[in-house]
């Protein structure tokens, strides 16, 4: 009740007023169903403009950390998150991954619909960065279609290090659904799911227009935040670098 309460009523107006939206495709998003909306990520206010724009309601798997805040102001926060589904995952890998992917996996079959951020993060300076394959993983196991959501301007409203919101025009741009069903029975294939993952993501450049780097956003960020590296730019140069020199085969002599 609180959701619709919220996105019809409290700060979907107040949204509407002051961040006008113009969205692509809203079609393309099945009336009943599980589904996955697969969206780039440029910004924290993604989470608050997607499902305002869209009928349906829309539940995300959010980072746990939103939810242990202490005091009087972490309570209301995680009862905020909760009332407008979002739902606490781990994300320190192994047995808690896997624990994220059921969670997801389970709303699915329940017929909801369900946003994802394949980046795993906020893109670290407006590119879009290669997809992790839980995405993939989860629609093999739930056996629903992959909706690739182009986010356009939110980056503006929300710089990153900025608290505040500024009055920007949005876009959003919803592809056609992504039918995966010739992989059903193949969960757990990791080629089967780095193909779907890298199809998804082109299917993402294709609609956000951003440039396409191929390495992790998170492993940008770390290295940006720990080895000295002066800028996002130079970044993704480094990370490739790394990744290179630990895939090279060990030679003897």
């Amino acid at each position: 009740m609180f959701y619709w309460l919220l996105k019809y009523v409290l700060l979907g107006p107040i949204l509407w007023t002051f961040w006008p939206t113009k969205v692509i495709g809203r079609e393309n998003i099945p009336e009943a169903g599980g589904a996955i909306l697969a969206s780039n990520h440029l910004a924290v206010v993604d989470s608050f403009f997607l499902p305002a724009r869209i009928r349906r309601r829309v539940y995300f798997l959010a980072k746990k950390e939103y939810f242990t805040d202490k005091g009087l102001k972490g309570r209301f926060k995680r009862w905020f998150m909760l009332s407008t589904g979002q739902h606490p995952v781990d994300r320190s890998g192994g047995s808690a991954s896997r624990a994220a992917l059921d969670t997801g996996v389970r709303l699915l079959r329940e017929g909801k619909l369900l946003g994802v951020y394949p980046e795993g993060t906020r893109s670290p300076d407006g590119r879009l960065y290669k997809g992790k394959t839980g995405v993939a993983r989860m629609a093999l196991e739930a056996k629903v279609p992959i909706i690739p959501v182009a986010m356009i301007g939110t980056e503006k409203v929300n710089p990153i290090g900025s608290r505040m919101w500024w009055p920007r025009r949005i876009e959003i741009r919803i592809g056609k659904p992504l039918d995966f069903s010739r992989y059903y029975g193949l969960a757990g294939d990791p080629f089967i799911e780095r193909s779907m993952t890298d199809e998804l993501m082109y299917a993402l450049m294709e609609l956000s227009g951003q440039e396409y780097v191929d390495v992790y956003a998170a492993t940008v960020k770390g290295l940006t935040q720990s080895s000295g590296v002066g800028s996002s730019a130079g970044a993704p140069r480094a990370a490739e670098s790394r990744q290179r020199e630990q895939s090279e085969p060990v030679r003897q002599g």
